[in-house]
Protein backbone atom coordinates (compact mmCIF):
# COMPACT_ATOMS: atom_id res chain seq x y z
CA UNK A 1 0.00 0.00 0.00
CA UNK A 2 1.23 3.38 -0.78
CA UNK A 3 1.68 5.86 1.72
CA UNK A 4 1.58 9.71 0.44
CA UNK A 5 1.61 12.87 2.20
CA UNK A 6 0.09 15.75 0.08
CA UNK A 7 1.15 19.32 0.64
CA UNK A 8 0.72 22.59 -0.95
CA UNK A 9 4.33 23.09 -2.53
CA UNK A 10 7.21 20.82 -2.39
CA UNK A 11 9.12 23.29 -0.40
CA UNK A 12 6.13 22.96 3.05
CA UNK A 13 7.99 19.51 3.41
CA UNK A 14 11.67 18.97 4.14
CA UNK A 15 11.98 15.24 5.54
CA UNK A 16 12.80 12.41 3.65
CA UNK A 17 11.35 9.36 4.70
CA UNK A 18 11.84 6.15 3.42
CA UNK A 19 8.16 4.80 1.90
CA UNK A 20 6.48 7.70 2.29
CA UNK A 21 5.73 9.48 -1.53
CA UNK A 22 5.32 13.43 -1.17
CA UNK A 23 3.18 14.93 -3.75
CA UNK A 24 1.54 18.60 -4.17
CA UNK A 25 -2.47 18.78 -3.52
CA UNK A 26 -2.71 19.77 -7.35
CA UNK A 27 -0.79 16.39 -8.41
CA UNK A 28 -3.39 14.09 -6.44
CA UNK A 29 -6.34 15.63 -7.42
CA UNK A 30 -5.02 16.19 -11.37
CA UNK A 31 -2.58 13.48 -12.09
CA UNK A 32 -4.51 10.67 -13.60
CA UNK A 33 -2.22 7.98 -12.08
CA UNK A 34 -3.65 8.82 -8.18
CA UNK A 35 -7.39 8.57 -9.81
CA UNK A 36 -6.35 5.18 -10.91
CA UNK A 37 -4.50 4.16 -7.96
CA UNK A 38 -5.56 1.48 -5.66
CA UNK A 39 -4.42 0.73 -2.24
CA UNK A 40 -3.47 4.47 -0.77
CA UNK A 41 -3.05 5.81 2.61
CA UNK A 42 -3.37 9.75 2.41
CA UNK A 43 -1.89 12.00 4.69
CA UNK A 44 -3.43 15.45 4.58
CA UNK A 45 -0.75 18.16 5.73
CA UNK A 46 -2.44 21.00 3.41
CA UNK A 47 -2.46 24.78 4.44
CA UNK A 48 -6.36 24.76 4.88
CA UNK A 49 -9.18 22.00 5.57
CA UNK A 50 -11.60 24.99 4.48
CA UNK A 51 -15.26 23.75 2.79
CA UNK A 52 -14.02 23.66 -1.10
CA UNK A 53 -10.41 24.50 -0.52
CA UNK A 54 -7.87 22.26 -2.21
CA UNK A 55 -7.13 20.46 0.99
CA UNK A 56 -10.67 19.60 1.92
CA UNK A 57 -11.27 18.43 -1.78
CA UNK A 58 -8.28 15.85 -0.58
CA UNK A 59 -9.33 14.26 1.78
CA UNK A 60 -12.90 14.30 0.39
CA UNK A 61 -11.81 12.95 -3.22
CA UNK A 62 -9.34 10.22 -1.40
CA UNK A 63 -12.50 8.83 -0.10
CA UNK A 64 -14.55 8.67 -3.65
CA UNK A 65 -10.87 6.98 -4.72
CA UNK A 66 -11.20 3.87 -2.20
CA UNK A 67 -7.97 6.00 -0.39
CA UNK A 68 -7.39 6.16 3.06
CA UNK A 69 -7.57 9.73 4.13
CA UNK A 70 -5.87 11.30 6.84
CA UNK A 71 -8.02 13.15 8.14
CA UNK A 72 -11.05 12.05 6.41
CA UNK A 73 -13.74 14.60 5.95
CA UNK A 74 -15.72 13.62 8.98
CA UNK A 75 -13.07 14.57 11.11
CA UNK A 76 -12.44 17.94 9.66
CA UNK A 77 -15.98 19.11 9.80
CA UNK A 78 -16.11 17.42 13.88
CA UNK A 79 -13.09 19.77 14.06
CA UNK A 80 -15.14 22.83 13.18
CA UNK A 81 -17.48 22.03 15.41
CA UNK A 82 -15.05 21.73 18.06
CA UNK A 83 -15.38 24.78 19.72
CA UNK A 84 -16.97 23.66 22.80
CA UNK A 85 -15.89 22.06 26.13
CA UNK A 86 -18.50 19.49 24.69
CA UNK A 87 -16.22 18.15 22.57
CA UNK A 88 -14.59 15.91 24.94
CA UNK A 89 -15.28 12.77 27.13
CA UNK A 90 -14.93 12.67 31.10
CA UNK A 91 -11.60 10.66 30.58
CA UNK A 92 -9.85 13.11 28.35
CA UNK A 93 -11.50 16.23 30.33
CA UNK A 94 -9.94 13.89 33.66
CA UNK A 95 -6.33 14.28 31.78
CA UNK A 96 -6.85 17.86 30.81
CA UNK A 97 -7.62 18.78 34.56
CA UNK A 98 -4.27 16.88 35.24
CA UNK A 99 -2.12 17.56 32.28
CA UNK A 100 -2.27 21.25 32.95
CA UNK A 101 -3.37 21.58 36.75
CA UNK A 102 0.16 23.39 37.77
CA UNK A 103 0.22 26.19 34.58
CA UNK A 104 0.30 29.46 36.36
CA UNK A 105 -1.11 31.09 33.53
CA UNK A 106 -5.28 31.13 32.33
CA UNK A 107 -4.42 30.14 28.60
CA UNK A 108 -2.40 27.45 27.11
CA UNK A 109 -1.99 26.37 23.64
CA UNK A 110 -1.01 22.54 22.52
CA UNK A 111 0.23 21.04 19.24
CA UNK A 112 0.28 17.65 18.31
CA UNK A 113 2.15 16.08 15.47
CA UNK A 114 1.14 13.04 14.94
CA UNK A 115 0.42 12.65 18.69
CA UNK A 116 3.06 13.71 19.99
CA UNK A 117 3.67 16.76 21.98
CA UNK A 118 7.15 19.23 22.32
CA UNK A 119 6.45 19.12 26.11
CA UNK A 120 6.98 15.81 27.21
CA UNK A 121 4.47 16.40 30.16
CA UNK A 122 1.66 17.00 27.76
CA UNK A 123 2.41 13.91 25.79
CA UNK A 124 -0.33 11.61 26.84
CA UNK A 125 -2.86 14.56 26.35
CA UNK A 126 -1.67 15.05 22.77
CA UNK A 127 -2.05 11.47 22.16
CA UNK A 128 -5.72 11.60 23.93
CA UNK A 129 -6.55 14.34 21.36
CA UNK A 130 -5.18 12.48 18.30
CA UNK A 131 -7.26 9.94 19.24
CA UNK A 132 -10.72 12.01 19.31
CA UNK A 133 -9.77 14.22 16.53
CA UNK A 134 -7.04 12.03 13.79
CA UNK A 135 -5.79 14.28 11.99
CA UNK A 136 -1.74 14.70 11.55
CA UNK A 137 -1.42 18.12 12.61
CA UNK A 138 -4.19 19.61 15.56
CA UNK A 139 -3.66 22.22 17.80
CA UNK A 140 -5.69 22.52 20.87
CA UNK A 141 -6.37 26.18 22.61
CA UNK A 142 -7.36 25.42 26.47
CA UNK A 143 -8.75 28.28 28.73
CA UNK A 144 -9.38 28.41 32.75
CA UNK A 145 -12.86 28.81 33.45
CA UNK A 146 -13.66 29.20 37.46
CA UNK A 147 -12.57 26.43 38.71
CA UNK A 148 -10.91 24.18 35.58
CA UNK A 149 -9.88 23.85 32.42
CA UNK A 150 -11.81 23.90 29.14
CA UNK A 151 -11.15 23.48 25.97
CA UNK A 152 -11.82 26.57 24.24
CA UNK A 153 -10.95 25.39 20.37
CA UNK A 154 -9.19 22.02 18.50
CA UNK A 155 -8.44 22.96 14.34
CA UNK A 156 -6.31 20.98 12.12
CA UNK A 157 -2.85 23.00 12.35
CA UNK A 158 -1.62 23.88 8.82
CA UNK A 159 1.97 23.09 8.08
CA UNK A 160 2.82 27.09 7.89
CA UNK A 161 1.42 27.33 11.28
CA UNK A 162 3.80 24.92 12.76
CA UNK A 163 6.66 26.77 14.40
CA UNK A 164 10.17 26.69 13.31
CA UNK A 165 11.34 25.79 16.90
CA UNK A 166 8.90 22.59 16.56
CA UNK A 167 10.22 21.91 12.72
CA UNK A 168 12.43 19.10 13.51
CA UNK A 169 10.24 17.95 16.37
CA UNK A 170 7.38 17.55 13.20
CA UNK A 171 9.44 15.90 11.38
CA UNK A 172 11.23 12.99 13.97
CA UNK A 173 7.20 12.49 15.22
CA UNK A 174 6.54 11.58 11.15
CA UNK A 175 9.28 9.12 11.03
CA UNK A 176 8.65 7.59 14.09
CA UNK A 177 4.72 7.32 13.21
CA UNK A 178 5.70 5.89 9.53
CA UNK A 179 8.17 3.71 10.75
CA UNK A 180 5.94 2.18 13.05
CA UNK A 181 3.19 1.67 10.30
CA UNK A 182 6.18 0.44 7.67
CA UNK A 183 7.66 -2.65 10.22
CA UNK A 184 4.80 -5.44 8.80
CA UNK A 185 5.60 -4.77 5.64
CA UNK A 186 9.28 -4.66 5.47
CA UNK A 187 8.12 -8.28 7.28
CA UNK A 188 5.88 -9.14 4.82
CA UNK A 189 6.07 -7.45 1.31
CA UNK A 190 3.53 -9.78 -0.34
CA UNK A 191 0.81 -8.59 2.16
CA UNK A 192 -2.11 -7.35 0.46
CA UNK A 193 -4.08 -5.94 3.32
CA UNK A 194 -3.37 -4.66 6.48
CA UNK A 195 -5.13 -6.24 9.86
CA UNK A 196 -5.01 -4.33 13.20
CA UNK A 197 -6.05 -6.60 16.13
CA UNK A 198 -6.49 -4.98 19.67
CA UNK A 199 -5.69 -6.50 22.55
CA UNK A 200 -4.93 -5.59 25.96
CA UNK A 201 -1.77 -7.12 27.63
CA UNK A 202 -3.28 -6.28 30.89
CA UNK A 203 -6.57 -8.39 30.69
CA UNK A 204 -6.91 -10.67 33.30
CA UNK A 205 -9.00 -12.99 31.53
CA UNK A 206 -8.80 -11.94 27.82
CA UNK A 207 -10.78 -13.42 25.06
CA UNK A 208 -7.46 -15.64 23.56
CA UNK A 209 -4.15 -16.38 25.41
CA UNK A 210 -0.76 -15.30 24.11
CA UNK A 211 0.13 -18.91 22.06
CA UNK A 212 -3.66 -18.00 20.50
CA UNK A 213 -2.95 -14.42 19.49
CA UNK A 214 0.65 -15.86 17.94
CA UNK A 215 -1.60 -18.53 15.74
CA UNK A 216 -3.93 -15.68 15.00
CA UNK A 217 -0.69 -13.56 13.54
CA UNK A 218 0.56 -16.73 11.82
CA UNK A 219 -2.36 -17.34 9.67
CA UNK A 220 -2.95 -13.98 8.89
CA UNK A 221 0.49 -13.75 7.48
CA UNK A 222 0.25 -16.88 5.63
CA UNK A 223 -3.28 -15.45 4.15
CA UNK A 224 -1.61 -12.44 2.89
CA UNK A 225 -2.46 -9.92 5.91
CA UNK A 226 0.04 -7.90 7.05
CA UNK A 227 -0.35 -7.70 11.29
CA UNK A 228 -0.15 -5.15 13.60
CA UNK A 229 -1.45 -5.55 17.30
CA UNK A 230 -2.68 -2.34 18.96
CA UNK A 231 -4.01 -1.18 22.02
CA UNK A 232 -6.49 1.64 23.10
CA UNK A 233 -3.92 3.86 22.88
CA UNK A 234 -3.80 3.38 19.39
CA UNK A 235 -7.53 4.97 18.29
CA UNK A 236 -6.11 7.24 15.90
CA UNK A 237 -4.52 4.73 13.65
CA UNK A 238 -7.51 2.54 13.31
CA UNK A 239 -8.51 4.14 9.95
CA UNK A 240 -4.79 3.47 8.67
CA UNK A 241 -5.92 -0.78 8.43
CA UNK A 242 -8.48 -2.50 6.31
CA UNK A 243 -9.47 -4.38 8.82
CA UNK A 244 -10.07 -4.71 12.48
CA UNK A 245 -9.83 -7.75 14.59
CA UNK A 246 -11.13 -7.38 18.57
CA UNK A 247 -9.64 -9.74 20.81
CA UNK A 248 -10.29 -7.45 23.86
CA UNK A 249 -13.55 -8.30 26.34
CA UNK A 250 -16.12 -6.12 24.70
CA UNK A 251 -18.42 -3.78 25.92
CA UNK A 252 -21.03 -0.73 24.66
CA UNK A 253 -19.58 2.18 27.10
CA UNK A 254 -16.32 1.09 26.48
CA UNK A 255 -13.49 1.76 24.35
CA UNK A 256 -13.75 -1.68 22.57
CA UNK A 257 -16.87 -0.56 21.13
CA UNK A 258 -15.51 2.82 20.28
CA UNK A 259 -13.02 1.47 18.22
CA UNK A 260 -15.36 -1.26 16.43
CA UNK A 261 -18.06 1.91 15.68
CA UNK A 262 -14.70 4.15 13.88
CA UNK A 263 -13.90 0.92 12.03
CA UNK A 264 -17.34 0.14 10.68
CA UNK A 265 -17.84 4.08 9.24
CA UNK A 266 -13.99 3.77 7.62
CA UNK A 267 -15.39 0.42 5.92
CA UNK A 268 -13.62 -1.41 7.10
CA UNK A 269 -13.92 -4.99 7.80
CA UNK A 270 -14.58 -5.31 11.87
CA UNK A 271 -15.19 -8.63 13.85
CA UNK A 272 -16.89 -7.89 16.40
CA UNK A 273 -18.78 -5.66 14.24
CA UNK A 274 -20.61 -2.48 16.36
CA UNK A 275 -24.07 -3.79 16.16
CA UNK A 276 -22.90 -7.32 17.34
CA UNK A 277 -21.50 -6.22 20.41
CA UNK A 278 -24.77 -3.55 20.77
CA UNK A 279 -27.03 -6.86 20.54
CA UNK A 280 -24.91 -9.34 22.06
CA UNK A 281 -23.61 -7.46 25.41
CA UNK A 282 -27.32 -6.72 26.79
CA UNK A 283 -29.14 -9.39 28.53
CA UNK A 284 -32.70 -8.26 28.30
CA UNK A 285 -32.10 -7.49 24.44
CA UNK A 286 -31.14 -11.20 23.67
CA UNK A 287 -34.33 -12.29 25.97
CA UNK A 288 -36.82 -10.63 24.20
CA UNK A 289 -35.23 -11.22 20.47
CA UNK A 290 -35.17 -15.33 21.86
CA UNK A 291 -38.16 -15.52 23.16
CA UNK A 292 -40.07 -13.39 20.31
CA UNK A 293 -38.54 -16.02 17.64
CA UNK A 294 -39.20 -18.74 20.12
CA UNK A 295 -35.38 -19.86 20.95
CA UNK A 296 -35.64 -22.26 23.21
CA UNK A 297 -34.15 -20.73 26.69
CA UNK A 298 -34.37 -21.15 30.31
CA UNK A 299 -38.29 -19.82 31.47
CA UNK A 300 -37.00 -16.27 31.87
CA UNK A 301 -38.89 -12.82 32.84
CA UNK A 302 -37.43 -9.33 32.84
CA UNK A 303 -37.40 -7.84 36.02
CA UNK A 304 -38.06 -4.22 37.13
CA UNK A 305 -39.15 -2.74 40.43
CA UNK A 306 -42.82 -2.87 39.66
CA UNK A 307 -42.74 -6.95 38.85
CA UNK A 308 -40.13 -8.35 41.27
CA UNK A 309 -43.46 -10.00 43.65
CA UNK A 310 -43.89 -12.38 40.74
CA UNK A 311 -40.45 -13.13 40.04
CA UNK A 312 -40.07 -16.03 42.58
CA UNK A 313 -43.72 -17.42 42.08
CA UNK A 314 -43.36 -17.79 38.27
CA UNK A 315 -39.95 -19.07 37.95
CA UNK A 316 -39.31 -20.52 42.08
CA UNK A 317 -35.60 -21.08 43.89
CA UNK A 318 -33.08 -21.50 43.28
CA UNK A 319 -32.92 -18.52 40.47
CA UNK A 320 -30.09 -16.83 38.42
CA UNK A 321 -30.19 -13.13 38.08
CA UNK A 322 -28.33 -11.65 35.51
CA UNK A 323 -27.49 -7.78 35.31
CA UNK A 324 -28.05 -6.94 31.21
CA UNK A 325 -24.46 -6.12 30.48
CA UNK A 326 -22.71 -9.20 32.16
CA UNK A 327 -20.09 -11.53 30.89
CA UNK A 328 -18.70 -14.83 30.97
CA UNK A 329 -19.82 -15.91 34.30
CA UNK A 330 -19.43 -12.02 35.83
CA UNK A 331 -22.54 -10.85 37.27
CA UNK A 332 -24.83 -13.44 37.17
CA UNK A 333 -25.74 -14.44 40.49
CA UNK A 334 -27.87 -17.75 41.96
CA UNK A 335 -30.36 -16.68 44.94
CA UNK A 336 -31.47 -19.20 47.18
CA UNK A 337 -33.96 -17.40 49.21
CA UNK A 338 -36.30 -14.66 49.03
CA UNK A 339 -34.13 -12.64 51.27
CA UNK A 340 -30.92 -13.35 49.07
CA UNK A 341 -33.69 -12.26 46.02
CA UNK A 342 -34.43 -8.86 47.32
CA UNK A 343 -30.98 -8.51 48.52
CA UNK A 344 -29.69 -9.01 44.82
CA UNK A 345 -32.26 -7.65 42.67
CA UNK A 346 -31.80 -4.01 44.89
CA UNK A 347 -28.55 -4.14 44.12
CA UNK A 348 -29.25 -5.03 40.74
CA UNK A 349 -31.99 -2.64 39.81
CA UNK A 350 -29.06 0.26 41.17
CA UNK A 351 -27.14 -0.32 37.82
CA UNK A 352 -29.80 -1.17 35.58
CA UNK A 353 -33.47 0.07 35.68
CA UNK A 354 -33.91 -3.63 34.36
CA UNK A 355 -32.33 -7.46 34.86
CA UNK A 356 -32.74 -10.25 33.65
CA UNK A 357 -34.35 -13.72 35.67
CA UNK A 358 -34.01 -17.08 34.98
CA UNK A 359 -34.62 -20.55 36.39
CA UNK A 360 -31.89 -22.30 37.20
CA UNK A 361 -31.18 -25.64 35.30
CA UNK A 362 -28.49 -27.83 36.70
CA UNK A 363 -26.17 -29.51 34.18
CA UNK A 364 -22.84 -30.96 34.44
CA UNK A 365 -21.53 -28.93 31.81
CA UNK A 366 -22.80 -26.01 29.14
CA UNK A 367 -22.68 -26.61 25.68
CA UNK A 368 -20.08 -23.52 23.62
CA UNK A 369 -20.66 -23.73 20.34
CA UNK A 370 -18.64 -20.88 17.79
CA UNK A 371 -20.08 -19.59 14.78
CA UNK A 372 -18.67 -17.52 11.93
CA UNK A 373 -20.16 -15.99 9.16
CA UNK A 374 -23.38 -18.24 9.70
CA UNK A 375 -20.86 -21.56 9.73
CA UNK A 376 -20.27 -23.68 13.01
CA UNK A 377 -16.47 -23.30 13.85
CA UNK A 378 -16.13 -25.62 16.95
CA UNK A 379 -17.48 -27.15 19.81
CA UNK A 380 -16.90 -27.35 23.18
CA UNK A 381 -18.38 -28.53 26.58
CA UNK A 382 -17.40 -26.53 29.56
CA UNK A 383 -17.39 -28.50 32.34
CA UNK A 384 -18.59 -26.63 36.24
CA UNK A 385 -15.90 -25.22 38.60
CA UNK A 386 -15.27 -27.83 41.36
CA UNK A 387 -18.21 -27.66 43.88
CA UNK A 388 -19.87 -24.56 42.09
CA UNK A 389 -22.59 -23.75 39.54
CA UNK A 390 -20.39 -22.30 36.93
CA UNK A 391 -17.84 -22.88 34.67
CA UNK A 392 -16.04 -20.21 36.08
CA UNK A 393 -16.12 -19.52 40.29
CA UNK A 394 -14.24 -16.17 41.44
CA UNK A 395 -13.82 -16.22 45.19
CA UNK A 396 -13.78 -13.70 47.35
CA UNK A 397 -10.05 -13.56 47.01
CA UNK A 398 -10.31 -12.80 43.17
CA UNK A 399 -8.89 -16.14 42.32
CA UNK A 400 -10.37 -17.95 39.61
CA UNK A 401 -11.67 -21.28 39.68
CA UNK A 402 -12.45 -23.15 36.48
CA UNK A 403 -13.75 -26.94 35.34
CA UNK A 404 -12.56 -28.75 32.84
CA UNK A 405 -13.31 -28.70 29.29
CA UNK A 406 -14.00 -30.87 26.28
CA UNK A 407 -13.64 -29.75 22.03
CA UNK A 408 -14.98 -32.00 20.06
CA UNK A 409 -15.26 -31.62 16.27
CA UNK A 410 -18.52 -30.21 14.81
CA UNK A 411 -19.87 -33.49 13.47
CA UNK A 412 -19.31 -34.89 16.79
CA UNK A 413 -21.43 -32.38 18.53
CA UNK A 414 -25.20 -33.40 19.12
CA UNK A 415 -27.47 -32.06 16.08
CA UNK A 416 -29.97 -30.40 18.03
CA UNK A 417 -27.44 -28.53 19.92
CA UNK A 418 -25.59 -27.26 16.54
CA UNK A 419 -28.40 -26.16 14.67
CA UNK A 420 -30.45 -24.80 17.72
CA UNK A 421 -26.93 -22.26 18.05
CA UNK A 422 -27.06 -21.24 14.10
CA UNK A 423 -30.77 -20.29 14.56
CA UNK A 424 -29.79 -18.08 17.48
CA UNK A 425 -27.12 -16.20 15.72
CA UNK A 426 -29.07 -15.80 12.37
CA UNK A 427 -30.70 -13.41 14.52
CA UNK A 428 -27.73 -11.17 15.43
CA UNK A 429 -26.04 -11.47 12.53
CA UNK A 430 -22.96 -12.55 10.60
CA UNK A 431 -19.86 -12.22 12.67
CA UNK A 432 -17.74 -14.55 15.24
CA UNK A 433 -20.23 -15.86 18.27
CA UNK A 434 -19.93 -18.06 21.03
CA UNK A 435 -23.19 -19.38 21.86
CA UNK A 436 -24.22 -21.25 25.19
CA UNK A 437 -26.49 -23.81 25.88
CA UNK A 438 -27.91 -26.34 28.01
CA UNK A 439 -28.57 -29.69 27.50
CA UNK A 440 -31.05 -31.96 29.64
CA UNK A 441 -31.76 -35.23 28.12
CA UNK A 442 -33.37 -34.22 24.59
CA UNK A 443 -33.86 -30.23 25.74
CA UNK A 444 -31.36 -27.94 24.57
CA UNK A 445 -31.83 -24.55 25.20
CA UNK A 446 -30.29 -21.33 24.76
CA UNK A 447 -27.92 -19.35 28.16
CA UNK A 448 -26.98 -16.43 25.94
CA UNK A 449 -24.97 -15.46 22.57
CA UNK A 450 -22.03 -14.11 22.97
CA UNK A 451 -20.15 -12.21 20.43
CA UNK A 452 -16.26 -12.07 21.37
CA UNK A 453 -15.86 -15.28 21.90
CA UNK A 454 -13.03 -16.81 24.02
CA UNK A 455 -10.38 -18.87 21.65
CA UNK A 456 -7.50 -20.31 23.60
CA UNK A 457 -4.55 -22.17 22.37
CA UNK A 458 -4.99 -25.14 23.69
CA UNK A 459 -8.97 -25.21 24.47
CA UNK A 460 -11.05 -24.55 21.41
CA UNK A 461 -8.79 -25.34 18.88
CA UNK A 462 -7.75 -28.72 19.91
CA UNK A 463 -9.56 -30.17 17.09
CA UNK A 464 -8.71 -27.99 14.28
CA UNK A 465 -5.82 -26.76 15.77
CA UNK A 466 -4.47 -24.56 13.30
CA UNK A 467 -7.17 -24.66 10.47
CA UNK A 468 -9.26 -23.07 13.39
CA UNK A 469 -7.03 -19.76 13.12
CA UNK A 470 -6.86 -20.40 9.38
CA UNK A 471 -10.48 -20.41 8.79
CA UNK A 472 -11.24 -16.91 11.03
CA UNK A 473 -8.67 -14.89 8.73
CA UNK A 474 -10.46 -16.84 5.74
CA UNK A 475 -13.00 -14.61 6.66
CA UNK A 476 -11.45 -11.40 6.80
CA UNK A 477 -9.83 -11.89 3.22
CA UNK A 478 -13.45 -13.17 1.60
CA UNK A 479 -14.77 -9.71 3.10
CA UNK A 480 -12.03 -7.50 1.85
CA UNK A 481 -11.71 -8.93 -1.41
CA UNK A 482 -15.40 -8.67 -1.54
CA UNK A 483 -15.44 -5.21 -0.99
CA UNK A 484 -12.19 -4.61 -3.44
CA UNK A 485 -14.13 -5.84 -6.10
CA UNK A 486 -17.38 -3.54 -5.33
CA UNK A 487 -14.41 -0.96 -5.43
CA UNK A 488 -13.53 -1.56 -8.93
CA UNK A 489 -16.60 -2.25 -10.06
Amino acid sequence: MRILVVIDQRTDWAADIPGVEVVTAWEYLTDESFIQLRNARVYNLCRSFGYQTTGYYVSLLAGARGHKPFPDVVTIQDLKLAESPGVVDDEIDQLIQASLARLGSSEYVLNAYFGKCVTKRHERLARALFNLFPAPLLQARFVWRTDEWRVDAVHALALGEVPSAHREFLYQAAREHFSRRSLPRRKRDSARYDLAILVNDKEVEPPSNARALKAFEKAAEDAGLSVDFIDKSDYGHVAEYDALFIRETTAVNHHTYRFARRAAREGMVVIDHPEDILRCANKVFLAQLLARNHIPTPETRVLHRGNLNDAIRELGLPMVLKQPDSQYSAGVVKVETEAEFKRQTRALLERSDLIVAQSFEPTDYDWRIGILDGEPLYACRYFMAPSHWQIIQRDAQGEIHEGGHETLAIEDAPKTVVRIALQATNLIGRGLYGVDLKQIGRSVKVIEVNDNPSIDAGVEDMVLKAKLYRRIMACFVRRLDAQTRVQRA
